[in-house]
Order: structure tokens, then C-alpha cells, then sequence
């Protein structure tokens, strides 16, 4: 496949504008499938899980790879609720292009917001869909208004719409200055006019904003618009590749998904404006063996990849998703994994087209393609030839905001959960395992309520096993608010070698700067040998705390003093001493809880603003500030987590089904002494 015939694209937006359906439709013009898949009965070849059937959104970025005009454009899927923000994240990063999804009755919403911040992360050319043209109380120049307001870019329409709602019927090119009605079958097909003479003066209004916002792309085209007042369709199609490439402006379509309106012109748009990989790709990448940074040429020669998804299929075993950065790979060869230090071998290559895997050859350059059964690669590997050993960096991760701890009903389970939960996170990058070492508890981290509930049903589902969910935990943390000093002595004779460490310590208040270590010892009154252990001793105390067994940061521990025995001491013997001494220091060095505080983002209608504000303030929360949306109300605060460990199902009930919230960590406050004892009473009883 020519590279320069080729396009990377994620389809993003909010949940529910219609990413899916949209794919859907596509899929059935490419002839990809025989019909259009729908997400509402579970019929779509897109969100194939089961728990996606089930829920009715997608979970996973998934890729669907179709021909058109001669282009093979790899489609990446991506979910659009806020518990599974890092999937679209993941599959942002294999792209050079996005189609941004706003819904004509909507318009942005607040995860819309947030995955437009991943691609400008990614700095991705972009397109927008404007989106259920068809459906009650559609309308496309608020959506416009609404996309300016929120992205903080002046939209530029490309085509605007004929008709609205039940009567949206077609769409004017404004390039091509022509009309295009569409029969009431999904078909996609339409059929040319001249455009109505009621909507002419609209037409030529956004055709002059267009030749004005193309022309400046090239001095000749400004030139000729001043000259001529006008350019050709040739010239118009460079101007707007030109600008979207370059991020100058954002062209905008509309159209509807289950209607299959504006579906093939959204096609052509992605071929005609958006980048190929040689355009915009050339990715950062470090030299194993010199650590040097280069920039890889998508047409060299020596293979590599990059790895943005795997699925855990029980039936097929691992699956590997990975994007061709350069080079061509091929079946029954070998490559090398940089993360894992591994050598894999590569068996059966697929193209997907959502759940259907179709098998090829070969990859070349800027394709995107799955493997089945890799040994050692995980999500964010790179794969390369082994003569060139490369990585290409990974980009950090967001945190897990809510930890449950479960349990089989079952006890024989046991290692059929432990065992399920991991081959989970391998396909879940917001995922984390850990074991509560004062509990013993396996403890589920992730993105919010509604992904750790995905997390037991895929239990359940993929590997046969049901667990009981315990209350979340939240991460309270402790630090130090004033400067002490004092003493560690470690001293113990039973016989034969003793132990003996000694050693001084002072604790100074670290805000915001984590922790610190300083050795201040002269004169060997600790050996050096022994202030590696004293360190570390202090480390691992801190992670028990001190008030209630939660882990003490931002703090500066300072040895300035201390003994030792020719004979009795020892690296065991200074780290206990560190440990003791951390744990008399601290207690004098006024110990205080802190909470973690969330960023709290809340949409409502209108009319229910005032009775989710007061409920924020019987949480603690404090109001940052309320603005208009489309539709509602944006309410934006800051309340501590632990108010608002089960906030989805509160806010449903509250609000009729009709809110929404997205939550991501803010910072650390201590906690008010109100409620200090009872977190430590809490604590020390678990």
C-alpha cells in the first residue's frame, strides 16, 4: 500500500453523540458489511463485548480498516464516557488525524472537551461531525456557536444542512456550490441540485467565509481571491488540505449517522483534508544503544512499531494492535521488543474491521494491523527490526481515581480472580491490580464506579468467575506540619553476634516536594556503608504512617548523628534504627491527615442547577463557578473524594438520569479535625 494513500483516523467525542453508528454506516458504504450495524440492539460490528452489547457504549478503542477512493483509511474507534477516557487517549496516539463528533441536539459536552485536549496533545489534524441532524431539536449553526464557545476555534462549515430535524433532507457543498438530497433509505446515495433559492443567501454567506479563511493559506490564492473574488474547486480542495494539515482552521460537516447522510462526503473530507503518515508522522523515538533521540522517517527501510491496544480474546489468547511506523513487516518473521529485551515472532498479520479479522501478508509503513499470541509485548511496547533497536517513548499515564477490594463468592476462585484481574489489566491500561498488605485484600483501581463494574462483569464473563465488590477505599495520605528531632537506637545481644544501629534523625516539612534525604554525617559516626539502610529504613516506616496507617509524604529527613559497633552492627541493624527513629520523630513532629480533593465537573438542565449545588455543599464542596451550556448547566467544583466515592448513582436520582459528571484528582488537603478520628478509628479497626 502507498504510504501517501493511506489515513489514520480516531473518531472522538462525548458518549452518545454517535461515534459508533457513524463507523457503522461507513463500514456499510465500503462494503465492509451488508448492513448497518446498530449499537441500541447489540447488532453493531463495532462494540462486540458482550458487557458492550449489554450497556449499549463502547469500552475499548477498536479499529476498523475499509478502502475508499483508492485510500485505505484505518478507523479508530474510540469510547466516549468518562471511566474509559484512557482507551481514546491510547488510541489517539496511533493516529495522524480526528474526526470530532458533536451532537446537533447537544452540542459539547464535558468529555468532548476532554478528548479535543488529547488530540491537541497529540497535535492531530482535525475534522467535525456535526451529528443527529435528524433527530428533535437538532440544529446545526447552535452547534456551530457551541463548538466555537468550547474549543475556543472559529469553525469553518464545509457543507451545511437542508432542512432540520424530521425534515432534514440534505446537504449544500459549499466548494462545489451545489445541493445534495438524499432519498429516505440509508442508502448514502444522493442525488445533485442546484441549491434552493431560499437557502442561496445563506450558502454565499459561508462560501465568502470559506474563500476568505483558504485564500490566506498561500499568498498566489489571496492574491487571485483580491483579484478575482472567487477560486476554483481545485484551489479551494488545496487551500482547505493546506489549513486543516496545519491546524489554521477545522473544517465542519454535518450529516446523520442512522440515516447514512453525509457519511460518504465525511470520507472524502478525511482522504481530501486530513495528513497521510509521511505528512505529519515522522514520531520521536530513543537509540537503545546510544540513548540518542531521532526522529523516524515513516519511509525507511528498517521495521518498527507501535503498540496501542491488546485485547484478551478467550478463545484466540492475546491480541496485539500495533500501528507500522516505518519499514514492512511480514508473516513468519521476527522482531524485537525494546521494553521486553525480547525477540517475537510474528505468525498470521490481520486487518480489522471491528470483530472481523481479516488476513494478510504483509504490513507496510503507516498501516495498522493486529498479531495474535506475542509473548512478552504489552500495550505502549515497541516492536522493531533487531538490527535497529528503537523505543518510542510512552506518555503518562493517568492515576486510577477509586480502588475497590474483592473477593470470590467462592473461596476455590481465589486464584481464578487473582489470575482474571491481571490478564484484565493487560488489556486495560487505566487498570491497576494491588494486594493491601495490612488487609490482604486485592484491591481493583480504576477510572470510576462505572469501570470498576465493567471490571466484574468481564470477570464473570471471560473467565467464569463472580466476586463481591467491597466499599472503595480512599487514599488518605499523612504528612508532618512542623520540624523535630530525635533518636533511633537499635541494640540487641542473645547470644553470639549482636545487632547494634544508632542514629539521629530531624524531620522538616517537605510541601509539595515529596520526599527527601539528607546525610549530614561527619566524622564516621555512621559508617557509609550503613546510611543506604538508614534511608531505606526511613522509607518503608513512612509508608505505614504514623496516626493511622496510611503513607506519610512530603517530608525532609535529615541524619545528622549517631553510633555503630565494630562487631554487632549491621545494614539490618541502621534500617530498623532508621525505622524507629522516623516513627518517635514524626509523632513529635505534629502529624496531620490529608484528603485527596477532586475536580468535580457537573452538567445539568437548567432547572435542577440549584438543588445539585446544594447537595455539592453538604459534600464539602465549594463551588468554583457555574456557566451556561447548551441545554444546562456546567457546574465546576472541587469536593474531597471521599464525599463522592458513589456520586453516579446520586446524581442519576437527583437529576432524573439527566446529569452528567466527569472527575479527575486535584490535590491533597489535610483532612478537618472533626473527622481526623474518625478515618483513624476506621482505619485501625480494618
Amino acid at each position: 500500500m502507498d504510504i501517501k494513500r493511506i489515513r489514520n483516523v480516531a473518531f472522538i467525542s462525548h458518549g452518545g453523540a454517535g461515534k459508533t453508528s457513524l463507523v457503522e454506516a461507513i463500514l456499510f458504504n465500503a462494503k465492509a458489511t451488508n448492513r448497518i450495524g446498530s449499537v441500541d440492539n447489540g447488532t453493531s460490528v463495532m462494540d462486540f463485548d458482550p458487557v458492550e452489547i449489554e450497556r449499549h457504549l463502547s469500552l475499548h478503542a477498536k479499529v476498523s480498516s475499509i478502502e475508499w477512493l483508492e485510500t485505505q483509511i484505518n478507523i479508530v474507534d474510540t469510547p466516549g464516557y468518562a471511566n474509559f477516557l484512557h482507551e481514546t487517549r491510547a488510541g489517539l496516539s496511533a493516529v495522524g488525524g480526528a474526526v470530532v463528533i458533536a451532537s446537533a441536539i447537544t452540542g459539547v459536552k464535558a468529555e468532548t472537551q476532554r478528548v479535543w485536549k488529547f488530540a491537541e496533545e497529540f497535535d492531530l489534524a482535525k475534522l467535525i461531525f456535526v451529528n443527529k441532524m435528524d433527530k428533535d431539536r437538532a440544529d446545526f449553526f447552535r452547534a456551530l456557536g457551541d463548538i466555537e464557545k468550547s474549543f475556543k476555534i472559529d469553525p469553518l462549515p464545509i457543507f451545511l444542512p437542508i432542512g432540520k430535524e424530521t425534515d432534514f433532507k440534505g446537504i449544500i457543498d459549499l466548494v462545489k456550490m451545489k445541493a445534495y438530497l438524499y432519498p429516505e433509505e440509508p442508502t448514502a446515495a444522493y442525488t445533485v441540485h442546484d441549491i434552493p433559492a431560499e437557502l442561496l443567501p445563506e450558502a454565499e454567506k459561508y462560501r465568502i467565509k470559506l474563500l476568505e479563511a483558504v485564500s490566506e493559506t498561500d499568498d498566489a490564492l489571496i492574491e487571485k481571491y483580491l483579484e478575482e473574488g472567487d477560486l476554483t474547486e481545485e484551489e479551494i480542495t488545496k487551500g482547505l488540505r493546506e489549513g486543516t494539515i496545519s491546524k489554521r482552521f477545522i473544517p465542519v460537516i454535518c450529516g446523520s449517522a442512522v440515516k447514512n447522510i453525509g457519511s460518504k462526503l465525511l470520507l472524502e473530507a478525511i482522504i481530501k483534508y486530513l495528513p497521510s503518515p509521511i505528512e505529519r508522522e515522522h514520531r520521536l523515538a530513543i537509540v537503545e544503544e546510544t540513548g540518542e533521540e531521532i526522529h523516524v522517517d515513516p519511509l525507511s527501510k528498517e521495521f518498527s512499531a507501535y503498540v496501542f491496544k491488546t485485547f484478551i480474546d478467550p478463545f484466540a489468547g492475546k491480541l496485539t494492535i500495533f500501528r507500522v511506523v516505518s519499514g514492512e513487516i511480514s508473516n513468519d518473521s521476527e522482531v524485537y521488543n525494546t521494553q521486553a529485551g525480547k525477540k517475537e515472532k510474528i505468525t498470521q498479520l490481520y486487518l480489522l474491521q471491528g470483530k472481523n479479522h481479516v488476513k494478510v501478508d504483509r504490513l507496510t509503513a503507516g498501516q495498522i494491523g493486529m498479531v495474535n499470541k506475542l509473548r512478552y509485548t504489552e500495550t505502549f511496547d515497541t516492536l522493531c527490526d533487531p538490527k535497529r533497536k528503537i523505543t518510542f517513548p510512552k506518555y503518562e499515564l493517568q492515576a486510577p481515581l477509586l480502588a475497590y477490594s474483592i473477593k470470590p463468592k467462592s473461596k476455590d476462585d481465589e486464584d481464578k480472580v487473582s489470575s482474571g484481574v491481571h490478564r484484565l489489566m493487560e488489556e486495560d491500561v487505566g487498570l491497576r491490580v494491588d494486594r493491601d498488605e495490612r488487609t490482604g485484600d486485592l484491591l481493583v483501581k480504576g477510572m470510576g464506579q462505572m469501570h470498576i463494574e465493567v471490571v466484574v462483569e468481564k470477570l464473570k464473563n471471560k473467565f467464569g468467575v463472580s466476586v463481591e465488590l467491597k466499599s472503595p477505599k480512599v487514599p488518605y495520605m499523612e504528612t508532618i506540619r512542623k520540624s523535630a528531632k530525635g533518636q533511633g537506637k537499635y541494640k540487641k545481644q542473645s547470644g553470639g553476634r549482636g545487632q547494634y544501629g544508632d542514629v539521629h534523625i530531624e524531620l522538616h516539612p517537605n510541601s509539595g516536594s515529596g520526599f527527601e534525604f539528607v546525610n549530614n554525617i561527619v566524622g564516621g559516626a555512621v559508617p557509609r556503608q550503613y546510611i543506604p539502610a538508614v534511608e531505606k529504613g526511613i522509607i518503608e516506616a513512612a509508608q505505614e504512617g504514623v496516626l493511622a496507617g496510611f503513607p506519610l509524604i512530603d517530608f525532609k529527613a535529615v541524619l545528622y548523628d549517631g553510633s555503630y559497633h565494630t562487631v554487632d552492627s549491621s545494614e539490618m541493624a541502621f534500617m530498623i534504627a532508621g525505622s524507629m527513629a522516623f516513627k518517635k520523630v514524626a509523632l513529635d513532629a505534629k502529624p496531620v491527615l490529608l484528603e485527596p480533593i477532586m475536580n468535580l465537573d457537573v452538567f445539568v438542565p437548567d432547572d435542577m442547577t440549584g438543588a445539585v449545588i446544594g447537595d455539592l455543599n453538604a459534600r464539602r464542596g465549594r463551588i468554583a463557578n457555574v456557566e451556561p451550556e447548551t441545554n444546562g448547566q456546567h457546574i465546576r467544583s472541587q469536593v474531597p473524594m471521599s464525599e463522592v466515592l458513589k456520586y453516579a448513582p446520586d446524581l442519576r436520582s437527583m437529576t432524573g438520569g439527566h446529569g452528567m459528571f466527569t472527575m479527575e484528582f486535584s490535590h491533597y488537603e489535610e483532612l478537618p479535625s472533626h473527622l481526623v478520628d474518625k478515618v483513624i478509628a476506621e482505619n485501625k479497626g480494618a
